[in-house]
């Protein structure tokens, strides 16, 4: 829509309310502010007309204005209790130092506004423009008491110092990149580290544009507490009961609970299966027998689990060959793998002292491994205080088993 429309027919433009969602109460939190515009075609968005950096900022900077006290009147009616999203761009609010969204805060707060309840929402990409120019302006923002929200974190691949440096209240991942209802694994690897660095600054994971079952699912599996979508709840002009997405938040979440148990009893059954079978196989081991003869002695008696056994000392150092199937099916020695460390893996070190510890082997998580391409897990079992076996596991056998991927 043309932006002069827009500025000429602002008595038309309204806030919607779009509701967010905690995965511990499954009750509204909060609401995100949208900008909408009643026309003769209905309601539509005006997303867009503050993301075009070609529309005049005086524009953008006016209908923020309008939005937002609409909003705010809005919010002054209720009892505060969730909290309330403002968007705003971040060259504009560095336009005039912020002093326009303060003030007009602080004309709300002479009002009775609980100012610890707003959270400025800021996106990733606009704040990367202009922070490192600019920290004492982000610091100096963030001392008034309300909360900021970093928007669209890991669109662009995340800027994860930036996210440490801001220490942000929230930060928010849109999950719209997941097509036809796919899992990307290459998306949970760059969000697993975001999920584990929001609890380290203490900042809440915000899981948006969540519209079927399969992005709720990898929200929640992600370590997402809040979420937000048209299929929990669309924008409307009013607040909506707080308890209106409950039933069906605790349907979904038993099915998203049964299926993880399952997984971890299939992954729990392997574990047993390798043991047993290991225990077994290591009583025919000869004192005199190199390690090389016990991988292959190994691959033998595990070779519907494995396609490549090796034995590393606790230091991470490869002791043996790597015994792998070649195309037909075949154990072969590889000598190349000898005498390689493999110390700098995630978990390696780790892994070690818990089977040290415990006296008992691990299933790795599923990863992938660099020279085949494709999604593996890793068996590593204690032969010694000072050895350890490693089994690869193929995504073929992965694949047939239930719950293992």
């Amino acid at each position: 829509m043309d932006p002069l429309d827009v500025m000429m027919n602002k008595d038309k433009v309204i806030p919607y309310f779009q509701p967010i969602f905690s995965a511990d109460k499954q009750l509204v939190v909060g609401y995100e502010v949208l900008a909408r515009m009643q026309t003769n075609d209905g309601i539509i968005s005006l997303g867009s007309f503050f993301q075009d950096k070609s529309i005049p900022d005086e524009y953008r900077l006016e209908l923020d204005d309008h939005i937002q006290k609409l909003a705010l009147d809005a919010y002054m009616e209720t009892d505060q209790s969730t909290i309330l999203f403002l968007n705003y761009d971040a060259s504009l609010l560095l336009k005039d130092n912020g002093d326009t969204f303060l003030q007009r805060l602080e004309s709300y707060k002479n009002r009775g506004l609980n100012i610890e309840q707003i959270v400025l929402e800021l996106k990733e990409d606009d704040v990367a423009e202009h922070f490192y120019d600019n920290k004492h302006f982000f610091y100096y923002i963030l001392s008034f008491g309300f909360r900021v929200a970093l928007d669209d974190v890991g669109h662009n691949g995340s800027n994860l110092d930036l996210v440490a440096m801001l220490k942000p209240n929230i930060i928010k991942v849109d999950v719209k990149f997941m097509e036809d209802e796919e899992l990307p694994h290459l998306f949970s690897e760059v969000h697993q580290p975001l999920s584990m660095l929001s609890r380290k600054i203490g900042a809440t994971l915000l899981f948006e544009g969540v519209s079927n079952f399969n992005q709720l699912n990898y929200a929640w599996r992600n370590g997402g507490r809040y979420y937000q979508g048209f299929y929990l709840q669309s924008p409307a002009k009013t607040f909506v009961d707080s308890q209106c997405c409950k039933e069906k938040m605790q349907k979904e979440f038993q099915h998203f609970i049964n299926f993880e148990r399952k997984k971890m009893e299939s992954q729990f059954t392997l574990s047993n299966e390798l043991t047993l079978q290991l225990k077994q196989t290591l009583k025919t081991i000869k004192p005199e027998d190199t390690y090389d003869e016990l991988i292959l002695k190994v691959a033998q008696d595990c070779d519907k689990y494995a396609f490549r056994i090796y034995v590393c000392d606790e230091e991470g150092f490869q002791q043996s060959s790597n015994a792998e199937k070649n195309t037909e099916k075949k154990w072969i020695l590889i000598e190349e793998g000898r005498f390689k460390n493999w110390s700098w893996r995630p978990y390696f070190l780790e892994n070690i002292v818990r089977m040290n510890i415990e006296k008992r082997g691990f299933l790795s998580d599923l990863y992938t491994d660099i020279e085949r391409d494709e999604r593996i897990r890793t068996y590593s079992y204690p032969i010694s205080d000072h050895l350890f076996l490693f089994l690869d596991i193929p995504y073929d056998y992965l694949f047939e088993q239930e719950g293992l991927l």
